[in-house]
């Protein structure tokens, strides 16, 4: 049984980003736990700047504050950067209140 994703949902790239500077810990099927460092994140997905050696259509799972845990597949990898798509999008009300907790600046805070 493979435990790629099956990536045929369309292009969000262009949801609204949020620049971060969040370290996670990842859950994933085949290395276990693995540290990532999240640099950007909308309600769709997050990017982070240090892939190393993962691959498009892995899949991860990882904990958000306010969301909780939360699976996520790698949609795009370029160098050291790789685009992830949630398995589901986060709330508005939720998103708002987790951003509020891990973008601690509120100049890069969505305006309400």
């Amino acid at each position: 049984m493979s435990v790629r994703a099956q990536l045929s949902v369309t292009d969000q790239r262009r949801a609204a980003r949020h620049p971060v500077d969040y370290p996670v810990i990842a859950e994933h099927h085949d290395r276990g736990d693995v540290k990532l460092h999240i640099s950007n994140i909308s309600a769709h997905g997050f990017m982070i700047d240090d892939a190393g050696d993962l691959n498009r259509g892995d899949r991860v799972i990882i904990r958000l504050p306010v969301v909780g845990r939360i699976e996520a597949y790698v949609i795009w990898v370029r160098e050291e950067r790789a685009g992830f798509q949630f398995e589901r999008i986060i709330r508005l009300d939720d998103f708002d209140l987790m951003i509020d907790t891990i973008q601690p600046n509120p100049k890069l805070r969505r305006r309400r």
